[in-house]
């Protein structure tokens, strides 16, 4: 079974967006519209990113850099021109040459996003700020071309206006055909206008841009920023705003997550404390039980941090193939977590991890050994492990949710031999398997394995490693306890047997092992989800074990 086109399944419920955007920016814009665009909430969508670098200044190269190197799915092409773009505190200089330089970049984009096949494209201008939830609402609307509403003082002491208009090049006031108005009335509908836009709604207008959510069946329909022989108007946007309405596709525009604009570089303070302001909402939410990224109200989410520092130096993805780690972790502070971490982050691209409800260190060990590394943490404030199932359908959901390339699905005690870290990338640079097996080795002390009728797990090849197929139905086993850490129907996909073995450490400690026994007894007494004699087996004076050849 070969590897499908990750954007291209139509059995997917995941929306697919491709964020893009023509960059010619100062790094201190830059830098702030890229951390505007990492804090985009994702629930339901698949983020991926197309930039047509157009800097002069090295520093704004760099910083597109570094958030590929952070971020999954991001394409940067060079613009190969040398233009200047002329913008001081007073307005932007636009020229002619300018506007259709830019006009085809978006063109470009538009092509790129009907290759992928996605959803919906979002073209946004790289001064603009954006809400944490403007996408998801955006798409919510259901609307096949609609803005997000930013305001814009366009000279200096002059009113803000919004970046929409109802007709013509910018004329911000209802009025009909062949109507004439005073200019009293003029002036009337323009502030009716205005107080309308400053109405959390959506509203059909005639011209739009610079914050604009296409899907895929207007862009299918040939709407694209071409200019129109025959008309003489100012601006990209606005032939693409009167071939779109051509073509019969109404616009809007939303005003309940408002962009913010960084027009001038008096701005950018401003611009700070819009996202501070944002952050600050999103961790308000969080301690107060609320939260707009997942069904389930006990919930944490800990924001990985994407800003690079000069030590360690900002973290690259170093191959094509991209490898998730995801694990379920608790109380593992003065266990294996440390270990198996260290272990881990010489292959893997990025974590997810699910704290369920730790109440000593296990949070702060996986920042610090993965630091360098993309980490998702969500932290359950109660603990599921009663209800394993719905514990590995959150982990599940979550990982998926972070479009992980390969899945290493290993538990906080696991760790492969030594040769994993060599030839794991042979595994994965192949277009046939979708799924690995193997064997896992339950250690009773530092260098040796049981291995008698009850434990006799290396016997079995089990999935632990696998391609994240879009479109694949995930469908688990209902049990409280021993659902498995994949779906049940995960051999739907292909797979194929790995002799490199699993290293599980969870019962080498006697204590460790006390404990596992009194849990399983207190959770499956009747040993519904398990096997009663392997629970009594456990406390077994004398096991056979078998030293371990590495």
């Amino acid at each position: 079974m070969s590897k499908p086109n990750p954007f291209c399944s139509p059995v997917s419920s995941l929306k697919r967006v491709l964020i893009a955007s023509p960059i010619h920016q100062k790094p201190e814009i830059l830098e702030l519209f890229l951390k505007s665009l990492s804090r985009l909430q994702r629930e339901g969508l698949i983020y991926s990113y197309a930039f047509i670098d157009d800097n002069q200044d090295a520093r704004s190269k760099v910083l597109l850099q570094q958030f590929q190197a952070f971020t999954p799915d991001v394409m940067i092409e060079e613009s190969g021109k040398q233009d200047d773009y002329v913008r001081n505190e007073k307005t932007h200089y636009w020229n002619e040459a300018l506007i259709w330089k830019v006009a085809g970049f978006k063109n470009k984009l538009i092509q790129q996003a009907l290759r992928l096949q996605v959803d919906y494209l979002f073209l946004v201008d790289s001064d603009l700020l954006l809400h944490p939830g403007t996408l998801e609402k955006l798409i919510e609307a259901k609307r096949s071309i609609i803005s997000e509403i930013f305001w814009t003082a366009w000279q200096p002491d002059a009113m803000q206006q919004p970046q929409v208009w109802m007709s013509n090049e910018y004329i911000q006031w209802e009025q009909g055909r062949g109507e004439r108005l005073s200019d009293e009335e003029t002036q009337r509908r323009f502030h009716q206008f205005l107080e309308k836009m400053r109405a959390p709604g959506i509203y059909e207008v005639g011209g739009l841009g610079a914050c604009t959510l296409i899907a895929r069946e207007a862009l299918l329909s040939g709407v694209h920023f071409s200019a129109i022989k025959n008309v003489s108007f100012w601006g990209e946007d606005r032939h693409f705003c009167i071939r779109a309405a051509a073509l019969g596709w109404p616009l809007y525009v939303d005003t309940h997550y408002p962009a913010f604009h960084i027009y001038r570089d008096t701005d950018l303070e401003a611009g700070r404390v819009f996202l501070d302001q944002h952050e600050s909402n999103i961790k308000l939410e969080e301690e107060h039980g609320h939260q707009p990224n997942h069904e389930s109200t006990d919930l944490h989410v800990c924001k990985a941090e994407l800003e690079s520092s000069p030590s360690p130096a900002p973290y690259v993805l170093r191959h094509p193939q991209k490898l998730t780690l995801s694990m379920v972790v608790r109380n593992e502070g003065d266990r294996y977590l440390r270990q198996v971490l260290a272990e881990h982050r010489q292959y893997i691209d990025a974590a997810v991890i699910i704290d369920d409800a730790s109440t000593d260190d296990t949070a702060a060990i996986c920042w610090e050994e993965l630091k360098g590394i993309p980490v998702r943490l969500i932290q359950n404030r109660t603990s599921q492990f009663h209800h394993e199932v719905e514990l590995r359908k959150l982990q599940w959901k979550e990982t998926i949710a972070s479009d992980p390339g390969w899945v290493l699905n290993l538990d906080a005690d696991e760790q492969f031999e030594h040769r994993f870290s060599k030839e794991v990338r042979a595994l994965l640079d192949q277009s046939t398997i979708d799924l690995y097996c193997f064997r896992l080795y339950d250690f009773w002390t530092p260098t040796q394995y049981r291995d008698d009728a009850y434990w006799k797990a290396h016997h079995l090849y089990r999935p632990f490693l696998m391609r994240h197929v879009y479109g694949f139905q995930a469908k688990w086993k209902e049990s409280a306890q021993h659902c498995g850490r994949f779906p049940e129907n995960i051999f739907e996909l292909s797979h194929d047997l790995s002799p490199i073995r699993l290293k599980h450490f969870g019962w080498m400690n006697p204590a460790h092992r006390l404990e596992k026994y009194e849990r399983y007894l207190k959770l499956d007494p009747s040993g519904s989800y398990g096997w009663p004699d392997q629970y009594r087996s456990i406390m077994d004076e004398e096991p056979r074990l078998i030293d371990w050849v590495e």
